[in-house]
C-alpha cells in the first residue's frame, strides 16, 4: 500500500528507516509506511485512545479559530491514515461546531485498512447540554450512514434535557455516560463494548486535557507545523489539574516540508 497519497512525500527521520535509494542528503528518500508506524497494538482487548493535534511552531493550537490553517499536504495524509485506522473518531462539541465536522469518509489509497469493518469509522460527539445543530451535515447526512455503523454518535449525561435525547435519537446513536456530566471513562469503556476499541480523539483542547487528566490517554500525535501564529490562540492542551504532568516517551519522528509529526506513548 502506498504511504502517502500522491505528492505528499513524508520522510522519515527518528526511527532509521531501512536501506534504500538515498537522496542529494544522504537519507534514505522512501516514503515510510505510515500504516505500519501509526498501528494500534495488536490484540487490543481494550479502549486504546490516541490524540491527534496540530500546533504552530510557537505553539498555537490555530489560526483565526480554525486547525486547519496549520494543516499542510503532509499533515492531511497523516490526518487521512488516522482516520482509517480508527474504529471511531471521538470529539468535543464545541470543536465540531467551530470545525464544521461532517461524517468521516476514507479517502481510496487507505480502502484496505478498513477491511472487515465498516468504510469509515463513525464520528463520536462529548455534548453535556446537547446544543448540536439537528439540520448541519454530521447529524443529518449521517443519519442512514454513508456506510453500515458509520451513524454519528452523540455521548452524554443523565442530567442532559429528555425531550433533545430524544430528537437527537432519531439522526444518531446516544449514549449516556454519566450522571450530572458526562463520564469520560464510562464514554470510552461504553465506545469498546461497543467494539469501538481503536478511538481517536481530534480535540479540542479541553477534551485533550480531561482524557489526559483521567489517565484515558495512551498516546498523543502532534503535527508541528513551520508557522509562527502569535495572536490569542491556546494551545492544544487544557487541563492537567494538580500539576500533575504526564510522562512522555517518543515513539518516532517524521519530517515533510518544515512540518513535524511526532508520536508519542503515555508512560504509565
Amino acid at each position: 500500500m502506498a504511504a502517502s497519497r500522491p505528492g505528499a512525500e513524508v520522510r522519515q527521520l527518528l526511527p532509521p528507516g531501512p536501506p534504500g535509494p538515498a537522496g542529494p542528503s544522504g537519507r534514505d528518500a522512501r516514503p515510510p509506511d505510515l500504516a505500519a508506524l501509526y498501528a494500534y497494538p495488536a490484540g487490543l482487548d481494550r479502549a486504546w485512545v490516541r490524540a491527534n493535534m496540530i500546533e504552530s511552531a510557537d505553539g498555537a493550537a490555530a489560526v483565526d479559530g480554525l486547525s486547519g490553517g496549520l494543516s499542510g499536504p503532509g499533515d492531511r495524509a497523516v490526518f487521512g491514515v488516522l482516520r482509517a485506522l480508527a474504529d471511531v473518531i471521538l470529539v468535543g462539541a464545541g470543536t465540531a461546531r467551530e470545525e464544521k465536522y461532517q461524517p468521516a469518509r476514507v479517502r481510496p489509497e487507505w480502502a484496505g485498512l478498513r477491511a472487515g469493518r465498516p468504510a469509515a469509522p463513525p464520528i463520536a460527539v462529548l455534548s453535556g447540554r446537547l446544543g448540536l445543530d439537528l439540520a448541519g451535515p454530521l447529524l443529518s447526512a449521517a443519519a442512514g450512514g454513508p456506510a453500515p455503523g458509520a451513524r454519528t454518535i452523540v455521548i452524554t449525561s443523565a442530567a442532559a434535557d429528555p425531550d433533545l435525547r430524544a430528537a437527537l435519537s432519531a439522526h444518531a446513536d446516544v449514549i449516556v455516560a454519566g450522571e450530572r456530566q458526562v463520564d469520560l471513562a464510562a464514554a470510552v469503556g461504553e465506545l469498546a463494548r461497543r467494539g469501538h476499541r481503536r478511538i481517536l480523539a481530534e480535540g479540542g483542547p479541553r477534551l485533550l486535557g480531561q482524557l489526559a487528566a483521567a489517565g484515558l490517554l495512551d498516546e498523543l500525535c502532534v503535527t508541528v507545523s513551520p508557522v509562527l501564529a502569535g495572536g490569542p490562540a491556546g494551545r492544544i492542551l487544557h487541563g492537567l489539574p494538580g500539576g500533575r504532568p504526564a510522562r512522555l516517551g517518543l515513539a518516532h519522528l517524521l519530517a515533510d516540508d518544515g512540518y513535524l509529526f511526532v508520536r508519542y506513548l503515555v508512560r504509565r
